[in-house]
């Protein structure tokens, strides 16, 4: 997308959200794994905004932090500037904070810092709208279920944008109106600061509505266009639990619908949980219960059974991954099978072919092309080659109180059940570790290790039968 040079984004995050009943600021509850505002940012970035600009209020000190950290995660390039308010009354007061900020730019558009779910097109084509007339103002405008609470947008006679009535000034008519005010705009910059300058305190609480500044503008003759957006969702607010939830089911419901039009299988999607931007190859088949998050990227022709955990992983074609398996920060090659309830840690990699099962767990460790962990193993700190044959049991020992150290196992090695490998060591290729072995040095290639105790047996000093 051509970089809009002339655009400043300006979203209002300073609300405190009393009815999230959480400390935690408003803007910073996750949606599919990543903060309401984060989806905001990346929304705006799609327009390739001169700035961001973010008014903060409640929490400030911990929206900043979590935002800069943030940026290079969510792919947020433009620059951000965070503005405080101090005044807080209403929602122009937000505004004229930011005015320091806006008389750089030619156009400003205003977001709601609780609306995570707005679609970078619709955001897109509100601009480009905007910018193929000579207009003052442009107001995004939905019509919903259940107006109640909402303002009124009312139109002339024919069909202009006319003037906002809130819910509190609206009379049985106008209470009939479903098309009501989103709270997000776009600004002629200089037309906005001439409108906030004249504003007047409104209501009981004598605040300052942004909304007053449209029929400002009007007045300027300067036009008011009402863009009406086609899905009411994307404008629904986040301020309780209940409706943070309903935002993110209907976030991944859309990802849902998205990866099926794509050719995925989705057992059951409402009872599938994928993050925005997870990417999954055609005719993978994916079952109920399963969790796949982050910047996860999956092949084709998949098998993904019942309550699967997968994070910042990569997995490749033809994988199967069974009942349980959890994958976190890791990579998994073509046609390699894992679990049930397997585990790989971060920084885990197997390669093409290679089979972990049920109870192993894999840590920061490379499983060589059909190399096999079956069950009921930790492979931690270790380079294994290819066709190794892990029995039952195996545990690399790679910690020693104090340091991390490396076992090494060479290609077509058969290690018996109930070995231990303390590291650092190095198993050479073609080798045979017995069963029960607790291997302390290398093993040299093609040999027989057998490192355990000689079985004793005394008689007549076990447990007496009639005892």
């Amino acid at each position: 997308m051509v970089a809009k040079k002339n655009l400043c984004v300006l979203i209002l995050a300073a609300g405190k959200g009393t009815r999230m009943k959480s400390p935690l600021p408003k803007p910073l509850h996750l949606v599919c794994g990543i903060p309401i505002l984060a989806h905001i940012l990346k929304a705006a970035q799609e327009l390739g905004p001169a700035a961001i600009g973010i008014v903060v209020g409640h929490g400030a000190d911990e929206v900043v932090a979590a935002v800069k950290a943030g940026l290079t995660e969510w792919g947020i390039t433009a620059p951000v500037v965070f503005i405080p308010q101090t005044d807080l009354s209403g929602s122009a007061s937000a505004v004229k904070a930011a005015v320091p900020l806006l008389q750089k730019f030619e156009t400003v558009m205003v977001l709601n810092g609780d609306t995570p779910l707005l679609k970078a097109k619709t955001l897109a084509h509100m601009a480009d709208v905007f910018e193929g007339g000579e207009m003052g103002a442009l107001v995004l405008g939905v019509n919903v279920p259940n107006p109640t609470g909402y303002g009124r947008i009312i139109r002339a006679e024919d069909a202009s944008f006319e003037k906002i009535v809130e819910e509190a000034d609206a009379d049985a008519d106008t209470k009939k109106i479903t098309e009501i005010n989103s709270g997000m705009y776009v600004f002629n910059s200089k037309a906005l600061q001439a409108a906030l300058i004249q504003l007047t305190p409104q209501g009981p609480k004598q605040e300052y509505y942004l909304t007053d500044t449209l029929a400002l503008i009007k007045a300027m003759q300067k036009p008011v266009l009402v863009f009406a957006g086609t899905d009411y969702r994307e404008a629904l607010g986040v301020n309780s639990k209940a409706q943070l939830a309903e935002a993110e089911q209907i976030m991944r419901d859309r990802v849902a619908q998205e990866l099926m039009d794509e050719g995925v299988t989705l057992v059951r999607p409402h009872e599938v949980f994928i993050d925005p931007g997870v990417k999954i190859g055609v005719d993978t088949f994916i079952c109920p219960g399963c969790y796949i998050c982050g910047k996860t990227v999956i092949g084709k022709n998949c098998t993904i059974e019942g309550n699967v955990y997968i994070k910042d992983s990569v997995i490749g074609d033809n994988v199967t991954l069974k009942m349980g398996t959890y994958i976190e920060e890791s990579e998994v090659a073509e046609s390699c099978q894992l679990g049930p309830y397997a585990h790989l840690r971060p920084k885990s990699v197997l390669k093409k072919g290679a089979k972990v099962g049920n109870f192993s767990e894999i840590k920061k460790s490379v499983i060589g092309e059909g190399s096999k962990v079956n069950h009921l193993s930790y492979i931690g700190d270790t380079q294994m080659g290819a066709g190794v044959n892990i029995g039952a049991g195996t545990i690399t020992c790679n910690y020693d109180g104090k340091n991390k150290h490396q076992t090494v196992i060479g290609d077509h090695a058969f290690v018996g059940s109930n070995v231990n490998f303390v590291a650092p060591v190095t198993v050479h290729e073609y080798t045979k570790i017995g069963a029960g072995s607790t291997i302390t040095k290398e093993v040299p290639a093609e040999s027989l290790a057998i490192a355990r105790s000689r079985q004793v047996v005394l008689e007549n000093k076990g447990i007496k039968k009639n005892d």
